[in-house]
């Protein structure tokens, strides 16, 4: 237990783990959040609703693909559409330096309202308030989203479906959005620019799930990235993971930034990717209505969920050899979302 809190607190993997379990859970137990998905899902007058909130403290604030603000809309507007529900309204809370520019706020607020309107949903309320200069770095912005969800698919947040033979999907490139968050601090040029991939993905879930595609799992790969996701949806339980590394749809600049600065891309974080497990017969037409979207043209296949090894994620290379996937202790990069 430590007696500060570190950068890596706020990473989304082991650290984070620990201090959710050692005092948000230690104090605020309940049946709901003892599910530590990414939406709480519970029951109001015979409707099922799905709620989640979520702050924002990316740097630099604008960034190749996007901003804080679009950020912060599809942030949330993705985690409701993880647990299968229809994101419906969002909350905005707005913490201000003294001496931010009036113009640059405008684009944040014009890029809420255009990311709000493509998703579908409003944002119905807010608060803001702005600190002296020097008390808080530019602009930090706090979303929360309440959303109605299906009773048939209650199941999905917590993978009670997953079964061995179930099939991998992710809908396109890993680690875009840290690797576009890396270029712009560091003011990295690349012969091929990467853009976030920062996207709302509710509209290409609702088409997987109106399709009738059987989804036992789904989780948007932010923090920790794929890595950090496998490495939860396998903890504790009786099936294991099985990852072919040369399905991964990772970018040539990816894997060279990687290399050059000790980073792992499975660690990576994104924000309009998404990991589903799929029952296997589900599979082929999954990827065909993920590739009728943007976000999805480069879906693929890319493991497998197994009996043997459980609570393991194992990660098959193409010499034939095999490593243990594990969840990172602290974080990569700071601030990336």
């Amino acid at each position: 237990m430590y007696n500060t809190i570190l950068l890596g607190h706020g990473s989304g993997g082991t650290m984070t783990g620990d201090l959710i379990r050692n005092m948000f859970l230690k104090y605020f137990k309940n049946p709901c959040l003892e599910m530590l998905s990414d939406s709480s899902v519970f029951s109001v007058d015979h409707n099922t609703l799905a709620f989640t909130t979520d702050s924002y403290v990316v740097d630099p604030i604008f960034f190749p693909g996007g901003d804080i603000g679009k950020l912060a809309v599809c942030g949330t507007v993705n985690d409701l559409a993880m647990s299968g529900a229809k994101p419906l309204y969002l909350s905005s809370g707005l913490i201000l330096e003294e001496g931010f520019p009036m113009t640059d706020l405008e684009t944040i607020i014009r890029s809420m309202a255009e990311e709000a309107q493509n998703a579908g949903i409003q944002i119905i309320t807010g608060d803001t308030k702005v600190v002296k200069k020097g008390q808080c770095d530019k602009i930090f912005i706090n979303t929360a989203g309440i959303g109605i969800l299906e009773d048939r698919y209650r199941h999905i947040s917590a993978g009670l479906h997953i079964r061995p033979d179930d099939r991998l999907i992710v809908n396109g490139f890993l680690g875009d959005h840290e690797i576009a968050i890396m270029a712009a601090r560091e003011k990295l040029n690349f012969e091929e620019p990467v853009a976030s991939d920062v996207s709302s993905l509710h509209h290409m879930v609702h088409a997987l799930l109106e399709n009738g595609i059987d989804i036992h799992f789904m989780r948007d790969l932010t923090r920790g990235g794929i890595a950090s996701i496998l490495d939860e949806m396998t903890e504790n339980r009786d099936f294991g993971a099985s990852v072919d590394e040369a399905s991964l749809p990772i970018r040539s600049q990816t894997k060279g930034l990687c290399e050059l600065y000790g980073f792992d891309p499975l660690y990576l974080a994104n924000e309009g990717k998404m990991l589903i497990v799929v029952a296997r017969e589900s599979a082929g037409p999954a990827i065909e209505i993920m590739k009728r979207f943007a976000i999805g043209s480069h879906a693929s296949i890319i493991g497998t969920i197994t009996k043997t090894r459980p609570g393991m994620v194992l990660l098959q290379s193409g010499t034939g050899g095999s490593r243990i996937v594990t969840r990172l202790a602290g974080e990569q990069l700071p601030r990336i979302c």
